[in-house]
Formats: structure tokens, sequence, C-alpha cells
């Protein structure tokens, strides 16, 4: 069992605090990934669970004991970096063997470890090999292989897909995901890949300058971000930010955006909006909430119709992506690739509103955040 638990944990370097106090429980067998920017603290954390950072505060708890100033050596962890770290002089065979040869295990028992986890990542054909023969993909293998045969309970990955063409990403994306489940250990996973983040974790854990901003399963980030920061970071192309004011109208309240009534859908507690009646709050729509047609399948009080100017077109193949002006605001759609919408064109859309976001734009909060989430960001 390798429940872990990081209780108000803080790096330093100096004067300069990089993680802030920052709690965590992570279960037994999850696969939880640290998502953000560059400097988040992501990979920091992960060195503080792994024991290659020094804890400058708070408690690191793993299975139940304390490891603060437990050697990484004796913590049953196994990391995988992001450039492998391969020993170029040694055989793919003699680097998965290499720390079972340090812990002096008997020869059998390294024969089949390593033979059982080539077999698993099929490189059985690359046991002879050094690593400069073999692809990016291939070194990452190696690399997760040779953590595997030490069967550590929690596996700690740091970037690991990152050097890696979009092509083999998405294929070692699900290799990783199929592992976690055969393995049946502990996986804390650092990726800056929002993409990487929503198909492999259980939950996500995203951050912003050493804070985590909110922990949750992908799809809840995705649909109920508690701040500004988690909804502009899920979801690609991110979210449309609009600055509105909250003004009632006889279907109820509305945001009104240049001129225009947007109303909000009846499921939005009408409590949590009164507060900001004739106040301003920055409305968020995701790009697939546009559509060319009206959708016979979304209620018709939820549509609400616009009038945009196309400044850019991006086809992908199963869309489009459209860069659009919106009574002097920029905004971005995303529609069916039947869209043949041309630079320059005035189009109009159906918005759908049912999944509208509201933000107080002084704290930046979702108005509809859960009480004890909206307590914990304000302090």
């Amino acid at each position: 069992m390798a429940p872990i638990s990081l209780r108000k944990l803080n790096k330093t370097y100096g004067a300069l605090t990089v993680v802030h106090d920052i709690d965590l429980e992570i279960a037994d067998k999850e696969f939880i990934i640290l998502v953000g920017p560059s400097g988040c603290g992501k990979s920091t954390t992960l060195r503080m669970i792994a024991g290659l950072e020094e804890i400058s505060g708070g408690e690191l708890v793993i299975g139940g004991d304390l490891v603060n100033d437990v050697p990484s050596k004796d913590r049953d962890i196994a990391m995988v970096f992001q450039n492998y770290a391969l020993y170029p002089h040694m055989t793919v065979y003699k680097n998965m063997a290499f720390g079972l040869m340090l812990r002096k295990a008997a020869r059998e028992e390294i024969d089949r470890k390593v033979t059982e986890a080539a077999r698993i990542l099929d490189i059985e054909h690359l046991l002879n090999r050094k690593p400069k023969a073999l692809s990016g993909g291939q070194r990452q293998r190696v690399a997760l292989g040779r953590a595997m045969v030490r069967n550590p309970e929690v596996f700690l990955l740091d970037e690991p897909l990152s050097n890696l063409d979009a092509k083999l990403r998405g294929t070692m994306r699900a290799e990783i995901a199929k592992l976690h489940k055969r393995l049946n250990a502990t996986f804390i996973y650092v990726t800056h890949d929002q993409i990487e983040a929503m198909t492999m974790a259980d939950r996500i854990v995203v951050m912003k300058d050493g804070h985590i901003q909110q922990v949750d399963t992908p799809q809840i980030l995705y649909d109920h971000p508690v701040n500004m920061f988690v909804a502009g970071f899920i979801g690609a192309p991110q979210m449309n930010m609009l600055t509105t004011t909250i003004t009632r109208t006889e279907q109820g309240f509305a945001a009104r955006f240049a001129g225009q009534d947007l109303v909000l859908p009846r499921h939005l507690d009408p409590r949590l909006i009164a507060p900001y009646e004739g106040r301003e709050v920055v409305l968020g729509l995701r790009p697939e909430q546009f559509y060319e047609r009206a959708p016979a399948d979304i209620a018709a009080e939820n549509l609400m119709e616009i009038e945009t100017l196309v400044e850019l077109t991006e086809p992908m193949g199963s869309e489009v992506h459209l860069g659009l002006t919106w009574s002097g605001t920029a905004i971005t759609a995303k529609l069916s690739a039947r869209c043949k919408a041309r630079e320059g064109e005035r189009l109009a859309l159906a918005v759908d509103m049912s999944g509208v976001h509201l933000f107080d734009p002084e704290t930046q909060r979702s108005l509809f955040a859960p009480e004890p989430v909206r307590r914990e960001m304000a302090a």
C-alpha cells in the first residue's frame, strides 16, 4: 500500500519560495498528474517526493511513514526522467538490470525481471543494443523498464514524453496508461501538456506559482473550473473571456456584452448571481460552444445569436478553428470542417449559453465554485 500525503509541503531557496505549503492526498494505485506552466513548482514537488530535493517545511508521508529525512533509495520509488538518463556504454539489458545489480539481487531474479519487463514493453529484441542505436520512443521504454524491474510501490515520471514527436507521444500516452493498470502501482506524473493530463489521469493537480489551484477529475476540471486560471489552462483552444455586466431581464439574469443581453441559463443559482447585478463579471465561453447552425439537441432558450467578423481560419482536418472579432473583442470558435467561412466575411453564429462560466474580475474565482474551495482560494 502506498498512499502519499503532502502536508503543508514547501520548498524555499533562500528568500525565494517556489512551493507554498501545499496539501495533497494521493490514493494507493492512483494515477495523478501535476500540470501547470513552466516554473509553477510541479517538478520541484515531484523531486521532493523522490528525495532529490530537500524539503524545506511540512511533511511527506508515504505508506503511513514520515519520509522527510529518508534517503531516496529507501523510499520504494522509481523515477523516469525527461532525458531518459540511460548509461550510453551499457546495453539495454544492463541499463535495466543495473539497479538490481547494485542491490546484489540474484542473477536468476535479475534475468527474470528484465525479461518480463522487456516483454511487457515490447523491447525484447533490443536488449543487446546500446542507447545510441535506439529511437526516442525506444529509449523511453527502456527508462520505463528500468523503473519497472525494481517493482516499486510508486512511479514518478517527470515530463517523460516531452522529447518525443507528436505521433509517438500519442502512442506512449496509451502505453503508459495501460502500464499503470497492469502494474497496479501509484503513478505521479508531471507535465505541462494538458492533453496528456486530460487523457491519462485519474485526477489532475493544476498548479500556478507554487500553489495548487484545483485538484479533481479531468471532466470536472473542464466543466467546473474554480477560477480563471484553471478555466484558461484546461481546454484547447483556451476559453474565451469577455468582460460583461450582469443585468436582470424578463427571462432572468443576463450578461450584457456590447449592448446585447446574453440570457444566462436557468440552472445557474440566481442567489450567487444576484449580488453582481449591475456589476462587471468575466463571462467564459469555450470555443466549442459556438455553432454555425443551431443544434437541435440544445434548448432554444439556451441559444443566443451573435454577429462576428472572420479574421483567421485554421483548418484542422476534422474541424476548423476560427479567429473572430465579436463587437471588437477577439474570440476563437471551434466549428465543423464543413464551415466554409472565409477571412474578411461576416459570420452569424449561435452560442450555447448552457455551459457558460462566470468569474469575479477581482478575485478571478468562479461565482459557482463550491464553498470549501472558495474559502480556500480566498485564504
